[in-house]
C-alpha cells in the first residue's frame, strides 16, 4: 500500500510539472494573442428555454453552461502577425460589423471566418441562435444563481462544523464582500467599451501581466475543479457501493478508487467531443438540482425524522481557516459577472440582479449549513450526502442528483484548458484529431492521479477557495478597479477597497496555509 501510495504521489509530480511547463510555454508563446487567454471568460452560449442566455460558469463550484464560443476576426485568424491583446486606440479598434465569432464547438481545423455581427447582436456559430444584450432579468437571476450555487452547497455543513456557529458570520461577510467587489467589476467595464470580459480588466488595469496571470488562475480554477468532481464522485459513489472492488494487476482497487476511476473513463469519451452543446443544456439544470438536494436534506430531518437535536459547537478557533476557504469558495462567480452583465437586455438592473443572486445564494448556503450542523453534529462529512441514512428514498435521490451533475460539468469545464493547449499544435497538426484527443486524454488521467493521491474532497475546496477564490472575487476586483480609475476615485472608496483586499489577503494566506497544512497530515496518516 505504501509502494502505491509513493507510486501515485510521484505520478501526480511529473504530471503537474509536465502539465506546468506545457501552460506556461502557451501562455507566453500566445502572449499577443487573445485566443487562448480569452477561452474562459468570453464565452456566450446557447437559449435554454427560460434561462435565455446561460453564461459560463465557475464550476469552482458551480455549473458551466457554455457553447464555449470565442470572438475572432477574420485578420486575425488568417495573418501571421499577432496582434495586440487591446487595441492601442479606439481609432485602430475594429468596426463592430466586421466582427466576427468562431466556434469551438465546430472541429478545429476548419478554421473558417465565423458569422458577422451588427448592431450588438450575435449569432452563435453552432446554433444560428442570436446573442448579445437579450436576457430579462429574471434570466440574468438565474444565471447568477447558476453560476454561484454549485458544489460547495454540499460542504457548507462540514464549514459550520469546523468553524462552529459563530463562523456563520464569515460566509454572511464574505457575500457582503463579494457582492460589492462585482459592482466594481461592473464599473470597470463601464469605463472602456473595449473591456468585455474579466482578462480584459485584468489587462487595462495591469497590462499583458494582468491578462496572463488572471488567465493562469482561471485555468487553475477550472482543473481543480475537476479534479474535486472525480473526487466527489468517488465518495459518492463508493457510499452507495461501499463493498465494490476489483484486482488489476496486482493492484486492490478499493470502491472509492474503482468509481473514480470508472468515473474518469466515463467522461472521457465527453472530453473527446468538439460539440459540447448538448452538455450545456443539461449542465443548465444546476439551479434545480442544488435546490433538490438541500430539499431532500430537509425532508429527511423533517419528514423522515432524523431530528435536529445536535447543539454543535459555538466556535472552533483551530479549525476556522478552513471554514474560510469552504465559506469563500461558494462565491466564485465573478469570473463570469462580465459575461451576465453584457448579455442582459437592461444593464442598469445588474446591481439588482446581484443583489438577488447574493440574497438568494445566502439563505440557501446559511440553510443548508444550519440543518445540516444540526443533523450531523460533529460528526459532519466534508458531502452532508456521506451522512445522509442510505436506506431513505430523498437520501438516495439527493445523493444521485449529486452524482449526475459532474458528468455533464466535467467535459465544460475542462475544454477551456485543454484548447488552450491545442493552440501549441503546429500548422501541419490542424487536421489530425489525434493529438487533440491524447492533449485532452492527458489531462483528464491527470485529474485522476491527482485526485486519488489527494481524496480530500473538503480540504481541495477549502485550497481552491482560499488559494484561487480570494483572488479571483476579493483581492483583484478592488485592485483593478483602483487601478483603472485612478485619479478618479474618492478617498473613502479607496479605502474601502484597500480593506477588502486586506481581507482577502489574510483570509487567503491563514485558509491556504490551513488547508495544505492538513492535507499533509492526511496524506501522512
Amino acid at each position: 500500500m505504501l509502494t502505491l501510495l509513493i507510486l501515485e504521489i510521484w505520478m501526480m509530480n511529473f504530471y503537474w510539472f509536465l502539465q506546468l511547463f506545457i501552460f506556461l510555454k502557451v501562455l507566453f508563446f500566445n502572449i499577443f494573442n487573445r485566443q487562448s487567454i480569452d477561452l474562459y471568460s468570453s464565452v456566450p452560449s446557447p437559449t435554454i428555454g427560460f434561462l435565455g442566455t446561460p453564461t459560463l460558469s465557475r464550476l469552482g463550484s458551480s455549473f458551466l453552461s457554455s457553447s464555449l464560443t470565442r470572438r475572432f476576426t477574420p485578420e486575425s485568424l488568417n495573418a501571421p502577425v499577432k496582434k495586440p491583446l487591446l487595441p492601442p486606440s479606439v481609432d485602430d479598434e475594429i468596426q463592430p460589423h466586421k466582427r466576427s465569432t468562431y466556434s469551438l464547438a465546430t472541429p478545429a481545423p476548419s478554421r473558417k471566418p465565423s458569422v458577422r455581427f451588427d448592431e450588438k447582436v450575435q449569432v452563435d456559430h453552432g446554433h444560428g441562435i442570436p446573442l448579445g444584450r437579450q436576457s430579462s432579468y429574471g434570466q440574468a437571476v438565474v444565471n447568477g444563481i447558476n453560476v454561484l450555487c454549485g458544489v460547495g452547497i454540499l460542504s457548507t455543513p462540514y464549514a459550520a462544523k469546523e468553524g462552529g456557529w459563530l463562523g456563520l458570520i464569515i460566509l454572511l461577510t464574505f457575500a457582503v464582500l463579494s457582492f460589492y467587489t462585482g459592482l466594481l467589476l461592473r464599473q470597470c467595464l463601464d469605463s472602456s467599451p473595449e473591456l468585455e470580459t474579466y482578462p480584459d480588466i485584468g489587462q487595462a488595469a495591469f497590462g499583458s501581466t494582468g491578462r496572463i496571470a488572471l488567465s493562469i488562475i482561471l485555468y487553475v480554477e477550472l482543473y481543480a475543479s475537476c479534479v474535486d468532481y472525480i473526487i466527489l464522485e468517488g465518495d459518492n459513489l463508493s457510499s452507495l457501493f461501499p463493498n465494490a472492488h476489483i484486482s488489476l494487476g496486482g493492484f486492490d482497487l478499493n470502491s472509492r478508487r474503482l468509481f473514480s476511476l470508472m468515473t474518469t473513463l466515463a467522461v472521457l469519451p465527453t472530453v473527446w467531443l468538439r460539440d459540447l452543446s448538448v452538455l450545456s443544456y443539461i449542465s443548465a439544470g444546476g439551479v434545480v438540482a442544488s435546490f433538490l438536494v438541500v430539499f431532500c436534506l430537509f425532508w429527511v430531518g423533517l419528514v423522515d425524522q432524523v431530528g435536529f437535536q445536535n447543539k454543535g459547537t459555538v466556535l472552533n478557533l483551530s479549525t476556522l481557516p478552513v471554514a474560510v476557504g469552504l465559506y469563500g469558495f461558494c462565491y466564485s462567480g465573478h469570473a463570469v459577472f462580465p459575461n451576465i452583465y453584457t448579455s442582459m437586455a437592461e444593464p442598469r438592473k445588474f446591481s439588482s440582479v446581484l443583489l438577488s443572486c447574493f440574497g438568494i445564494c445566502s439563505l440557501l448556503y446559511a440553510g443548508t449549513a444550519v440543518m445540516g450542523y444540526k443533523m450531523f453534529g460533529e460528526a459532519t462529512e466534508s458531502q452532508f450526502t456521506l451522512n445522509m441514512p442510505k436506506d431513505l428514498v430523498a437520501s438516495k435521490i439527493a445523493v444521485w442528483a449529486t452524482i449526475v451533475n459532474p458528468f455533464t460539468k466535467y467535459a465544460l469545464t475542462l475544454s477551456p484548458v485543454a484548447m488552450s493547449l491545442e493552440e501549441l499544435l503546429p500548422p501541419r497538426h490542424l487536421k489530425s484529431h489525434v493529438y487533440p484527443m491524447l492533449i485532452r486524454t492527458a489531462l483528464v488521467v491527470s485529474t485522476l492521479l491527482v485526485g486519488l493521491s489527494v481524496p480530500f474532497f473538503g480540504l481541495v475546496l477549502s485550497l481552491i477557495g482560499s488559494l484561487l477564490t480570494m483572488l479571483v472575487t476579493l483581492i483583484l476586483p478592488p485592485a483593478c478597479y483602483l487601478s483603472i480609475l485612478r485619479g478618479k476615485v474618492g478617498c473613502i472608496q479607496a479605502t474601502i477597497c484597500i480593506i477588502i483586499i486586506a481581507v482577502g489577503a489574510v483570509s487567503s494566506a491563514f485558509g491556504t496555509y490551513s488547508a495544505l497544512t492538513k492535507i499533509i497530515q492526511n496524506l501522512s496518516s
